[in-house]
């Protein structure tokens, strides 16, 4: 089991702060975990149409969208952030 938590614009889009679940076999990667987070229904797919901004971090480090999942026990979404 693998917790997925959302921060910001992503917690808005999504509708919760976090969820725990079975990731299918075939999603090893960031950019694979992105793509298929898309076809989890309309409010997933809304949360994520833009994955390329989206930030992750796998047990709380950062990662690029290629960087392999292995056996990350939580893996957060959140979005570019700004300053002032």
């Amino acid at each position: 089991m693998t917790k997925l938590v959302y921060f910001a614009w992503v917690r808005e889009r999504v509708g919760k702060p976090d969820e725990t679940i079975d990731l299918p076999g075939s999603v090893t990667t960031v950019a694979a975990l992105l793509d298929w987070q898309k076809t989890r229904g309309e409010v997933y797919a809304h949360a994520f149409e833009h994955a390329s901004v989206i930030r992750v971090a796998l047990d709380k480090t950062h990662a690029g969208h290629d960087a392999a999942l292995g056996d990350a026990r939580e893996i957060a979404f959140f979005p570019p952030m700004t300053g002032g």
